[in-house]
């Protein structure tokens, strides 16, 4: 988002101050009153959740990218096959990093993965539940865990990982990013930029960072 904001300050000579923190933290500081201009939700259901609170402009709503999650370990980690030889039997003593399934989106769309790929009985307990997918991604990276699960998108700027599998897509619920303006949106630029992250520049950043998007190359 930094990326894109530094896009549209270029182009529109408006400065953009963007907000970084946990999406859950987020969306109830903007339910609480606290300014902004433009919500990018790390999932539908944060966005649905303000919606419903009238605290977002439904109407200026649209997804702007999608992310998949892969399975990573340490940069020299072998191989692989996770739906034959199972998750549990590559953890032997150590654990599974990902994000906390109860509170955190990333982790969300993980334990449904495993429910669905009917993985998630035998690691249920062997767990390492994190406060965001950053901090799992690390974890692998140091080699504290033998395996993570993470968004593409952060394994792609972590060296020290490597992917071992991409999850099938049907196996969770799409991970989609809305965005969308929120009630109090005040800034005369706010709909210009909005419309920025909903365009084609802003996709070729996005692209670049390994998310996918539906507009064009």
């Amino acid at each position: 988002m930094m990326q894109i904001g530094a896009a549209f300050e270029a182009e529109a000579g408006t400065p953009v101050t963007v907000s970084v923190a946990g999406t859950g933290t987020l969306a109830r500081q903007i339910e609480a009153g606290a300014p902004a201009d433009v919500f990018v939700s790390a999932d539908a259901i944060w966005m649905d959740y303000l919606v419903d609170r009238s605290a977002v402009q439904p109407e200026t709503r649209e997804t702007i990218a999608s992310n998949r999650l892969v399975l990573i370990g340490p940069e020299d980690a072998p191989d692989f096959d996770y739906l034959n030889e199972g998750i549990a039997a590559r953890l032997k003593d150590g654990r599974l990093a990902m994000a906390d399934p109860e509170t955190v989106p990333a982790g969300r769309y993980g334990r449904e993965a495993l429910k669905t790929l009917g993985l998630w009985e035998d690691v249920e307990s062997r767990l390492a539940p994190m406060e965001n997918v950053r901090v799992a991604l690390a974890s692998a990276a140091r080699g504290d865990t033998p395996l993570a699960l993470v968004y593409a998108t952060d394994a792609a700027i972590e060296p020290d990982v490597r992917v071992l599998a991409v999850l099938p897509a049907e196996s969770h619920p799409v991970i989609e990013y809305p965005a969308a303006l929120t009630l109090s949106a005040g800034h005369p630029q706010a709909e210009a930029f909005l419309a920025f992250l909903k365009g084609p520049e802003a996709a070729k950043i996005l692209r670049s960072l390994s998310f996918l998007t539906d507009k064009g190359s």
